[in-house]
């Protein structure tokens, strides 16, 4: 394990000076966001982004970039996140009972390292004014200064800042000091990512997403980097995966292997990972403290599509910092939030529960997808945006809930 960083006082928010507008705690694309966003509204805002790592460093992920998120960081005045890698425009969907789609999307993904991902973003905030900080995050507590004003204070006092965001993961030290628990099992994923040769055969790059009935629901992915490389994984159910009768490696690992027999992963690529999925968000608290991306369990329980909401929630987060700093933050932070993803989580929670106990709507819905482009559209937009689902499906899917939980 590596040390902190010694506090510097000339680092705001240290020592005995005046605490920062914003803390933010994790600088993945949540806090990032964040950050940028708070330095967008106020230039001269005292922002410091602390975590345990430098950058860049790898972090266990699908890597893959919706257009929803280059939409994000386009507002935040963020052009070149995605310079250098070449967009892929086509996905194809195999379910267990055969049904397959591979249509061109609409809007093309970019599949980019979060290695290089994460470090753009942090370099994008610190060339905006935000001050970086390594060290690792342990405890924290709101108090009052000398005039009676809340001031989150970190690790006994070492920072001190008038609203923290935690973007700090899937195991957050923000949310833990809470007193916010994590997800429970059925709402909790884990997945196995590696690298490997991308396929090789004619057909142009895309992204392949295979469903396997094993601990359903559960799929294998194989995403095209675009320099020869592919992002591979796996990835299933904690409680489903707690029921399969052997080690959680052996899991994951063996039905990688099977399901991508032809991308054999590259050597000491293999990490696993949590996806805290938003079927169980905890509901986010009034006051400083604020949590973002992982952290707030925003993982899309259908795709398991994280960096979007990360981003998305990020901005959010730091736009209430600076516009209703202090206690307000967090009320504004909740409806902000809601206002942009809540019609989106609670139709994605349905959907992710009907599919869970009743697999064949999967191939259904695939299977008429192959068929009507615009139904695949409106697929991609709940698995990788905020698309909701039309109310006449909405009102179909209702009744057919009602009639399972009677029987």
């Amino acid at each position: 394990m590596h040390a902190p960083s010694p506090v510097h006082a000339a680092v705001p928010g240290t020592g005995n000076g005046p605490p920062v507008d914003l803390l933010v705690v994790g600088g993945g694309p949540a806090g990032s966001a964040a950050a940028l966003r708070a330095l967008q509204l106020r230039p001269d805002a005292r922002v410091v982004i602390v975590d345990a790592a430098d950058f860049p460093r790898d972090k266990t992920c699908g890597d893959g970039i919706a257009p929803h998120g280059v939409d994000v960081l386009r507002a935040l005045g963020i052009t070149d996140a995605t310079s250098g890698y070449r967009p892929v425009d086509r996905m194809r969907l195999r379910t267990p009972g055969g049904a397959e789609v591979a249509t061109p999307s609409e809007r093309a993904t970019h599949v980019i390292p979060r290695e290089v991902f994460d470090a753009r973003l942090v370099a994008a905030a610190r060339a905006r004014g935000a001050e970086f900080l390594r060290r690792r995050v342990r405890s924290l507590e709101v108090t009052a200064d000398g005039g009676g004003e809340p001031v989150v204070t970190v690790d006994g006092g070492v920072l001190r800042a008038r609203v923290v965001v935690g973007a700090d993961g899937a195991n957050s030290t923000v949310r833990r000091a809470l007193g916010i628990a994590p997800n429970p099992p059925e709402g909790l994923a884990i997945a196995v990512r590696a690298y490997a040769d991308a396929p090789k055969d004619d057909r142009p790059p895309e992204q392949l997403i295979e469903m396997t009935d094993e601990g359903w629901p559960a799929y294998a992915w194989s995403f095209p980097i675009g320099d020869g490389r592919a992002n591979i994984g796996y990835g299933m159910l904690r409680s489903r995966l707690r029921a399969a009768g052997t080690t959680p490696k052996a899991v994951l690992h063996g039905t990688l292997a099977r399901l991508l027999p032809d991308t054999p992963a590259y050597e000491g690529t293999l990490r696993a990972h949590h996806l805290p999925l938003s079927t169980h968000r905890p509901r986010l608290p009034d006051g400083p403290v604020l949590l973002a991306g992982d952290a707030a369990s925003l993982i899309n329980p259908l795709t398991g599509e994280g960096i979007y909401y990360a981003l998305l929630s990020g901005s959010l987060a730091g736009q209430a910092a600076i516009t209703d700093p202090g206690p307000a933050a967090g009320r504004a932070y909740r409806r902000a939030l809601d206002g942009e993803l809540g019609r989106h989580l609670r139709h994605t929670s349905l959907l992710a529960g009907l599919a869970g106990r009743h697999r064949p709507l999967m191939d259904a819905a695939v299977r008429s997808a192959s068929r009507r482009t615009e139904l695949y559209d409106s697929l991609v937009e709940i698995g990788l945006g905020k698309g909701t689902i039309p109310a006449g499906s909405l009102a179909r899917l209702g009744l057919r809930r009602v009639f399972t939980a009677a029987r």
